[in-house]
């Protein structure tokens, strides 16, 4: 059984980190206008505004500076800047005794994957995948998305619709939610932060990839067993894809159909969650219902004993 973070309380403090990628502090202002706005007190780490090379500070740096957010009791939940790269180099020095005794949300998305996976698979303790940083900015915000993470942190349930799509198998499934980057995901394979997605309703997304490298990682999960006995599939947005100067010669979604249009589970394409104003906020570890059908589809948090 899952175990859910406590809610915030008006008043309580949200950690701000970067464990992997750098971040313009001008960029963050829009964020914290936002948690105060909700009436929590911030404390921003030295991460935050910093850079070293590719990432926000040194791996040891950076993996003390989460380590003090996990443990420190007086901050009730970390909000990550960005994801970027990085986050695997750290992942198995982290201590979780302090955390796993009181639980809090960590929230981010993109790089984090490596996080969810590894604490809901060994943990199965509830994070949240939702945007980071700079999509806070007004003009790069979707408020919906960002209302949606106010609501996991504070208690309530998601209950969400989304538009068919003309590769969907139509379908009911009531699962564990579970996923995240494909490319991280494809990365943790046989790692400890595998993911057991038996069950499971999984969604994917990425930003940036060569097509020919999204129909690998769908092989790889495929070949993994990691598509075999879903509950549902939730396909959610591939941003920026590219192909090369040879054309792969189908599109991302239809190379994602392809791995799975031989199962049964339902399977909805196009989902607003990825790297994108639109990114709604999905609890790992949460339990939803997924329903796709002719007119749309919905994904609703129910409680799962």
């Amino acid at each position: 059984m899952t175990t859910t973070p406590t809610p915030l309380q008006s008043g309580d403090t949200i950690g701000i980190c970067c464990p992997a990628g750098a971040v313009v502090a001008a960029d963050m202002e829009a964020m914290y206008r936002q948690l105060r706005q909700w009436d929590f007190n911030i404390k921003v780490g030295k991460t935050v505004g910093n850079s070293y090379f590719k990432f926000s500070a040194t791996d040891k740096e950076r993996l003390n500076e989460l380590q003090e957010m996990l443990d420190d009791e007086n901050i009730k939940a970390i909000f990550f800047a960005r994801g970027g790269y990085g986050t695997v180099r750290i992942i198995d020095q982290l201590d979780f005794t302090k955390f796993v005794k009181k639980p809090k949300w960590l929230v981010g998305y993109s790089d984090i994957t490596c996080l969810h996976s590894h604490i809901y698979s060994n943990y199965k303790i509830s994070t949240l995948h939702a945007h980071m940083g700079s999509a806070y900015i007004t003009e790069k915000q979707d408020s919906k998305s960002t209302q949606s993470i106010y609501d996991a942190i504070s208690g309530a349930k998601h209950d969400y619709k989304a538009a068919a799509h003309p590769l969907q198998r139509k379908g009911e499934a009531i699962g564990i939610v579970v996923g995240g980057n494909l490319a991280l995901l494809s990365d943790l394979i046989a790692t400890p932060s595998d993911i057991d997605t038996k069950d499971k309703i999984l969604f994917i997304e990425d930003i940036s990839e060569y097509r020919y490298n999204i129909d690998r990682m769908m092989w790889q999960l495929l070949r993994a067993g990691k598509l075999n006995n879903l509950a549902g599939l939730v396909v959610g947005s591939f941003n920026d894809t590219q192909d090369n100067e040879i054309p792969f010669g189908i599109t991302e979604l239809e190379i994602v159909h392809e791995k799975v249009k031989h199962f049964k589970y339902p399977v909805c394409y196009d989902f607003p969650v990825g790297h994108q104003a639109k990114n709604l906020a999905l609890k790992i570890g949460g339990g939803y219902k997924l329903v796709v059908s002719d007119n749309e589809v919905t994904l609703s948090e129910l409680t799962i004993s």
